[in-house]
C-alpha cells in the first residue's frame, strides 16, 4: 500500500562522491544549494480501511530545511508551522507530471515522516489526495510500477 522514491528526481549518483552533497533515507542536499526532505502524500483508500501512500522528496528553502534539521530528535516538532515546498519526485502513473507540485509539509512526532499536503489544485493527484481513491486503483498503480512500459521508464 506504499510506494517511495529512493532519491529527488534532481539526483545524480556521481553526486554521491562529492562533499557537497548528501544523500540519505530522510535527507538530500545537492551542492550545498538545494535541499531536501522524505514525506508521505497519503491517500485514503475509500472502500478499505487502508491508506495508500507515496514516499516522495519535497524541496525546501535553506531555513526550511536548516529549521527541519534542528529539530529532527526534538520532542514537540510537529507542533511546527508547516513548510512550503516543492514537490521533486516524478510520479509515473500521473499526467501531467508531479514535479514541481506546491506543497505544505507538516512536521510529525519523532520517528514519523512528515505529512506532504499538495496545493488544492485539479492535478489528478491532488484529486486523489483529497477524495480518496479505491482498491482498484492501487491495483492499477501496483501494475503500473510493477510492469511499467517503455514510456513510463522515465
Amino acid at each position: 500500500m506504499n510506494y517511495t522514491a529512493d532519491a529527488p528526481a534532481v539526483w545524480e549518483p556521481d553526486f554521491a562522491e562529492a562533499d557537497d552533497c548528501l544523500l540519505s533515507s530522510d535527507q538530500c542536499v545537492v551542492r550545498a544549494q538545494h535541499y531536501f526532505v522524505k514525506g508521505l502524500i497519503e491517500i485514503p483508500v475509500i472502500d478499505s480501511d487502508a491508506v495508500f501512500s507515496w514516499g516522495v522528496w519535497v524541496s525546501l528553502s535553506r531555513e526550511s530545511f536548516s529549521r527541519t534539521a534542528d529539530l529532527w530528535d526534538r520532542t514537540g516538532r510537529e507542533d511546527e508551522t508547516p513548510y512550503f515546498g516543492w514537490l521533486t519526485t516524478d510520479l509515473a502513473v500521473y499526467s501531467p507530471t508531479t514535479l514541481n507540485l506546491k506543497t505544505h509539509v507538516h512536521t510529525r512526532p519523532i520517528g514519523e515522516r512528515p505529512y506532504v499536503e499538495l496545493e488544492d489544485t485539479d492535478h489528478p493527484l491532488a484529486v486523489e489526495q483529497r477524495k480518496g481513491i479505491t482498491l482498484a486503483r492501487v491495483r492499477e498503480i501496483a501494475a503500473v510500477l510493477l510492469h511499467p512500459s517503455s514510456d513510463e521508464q522515465r
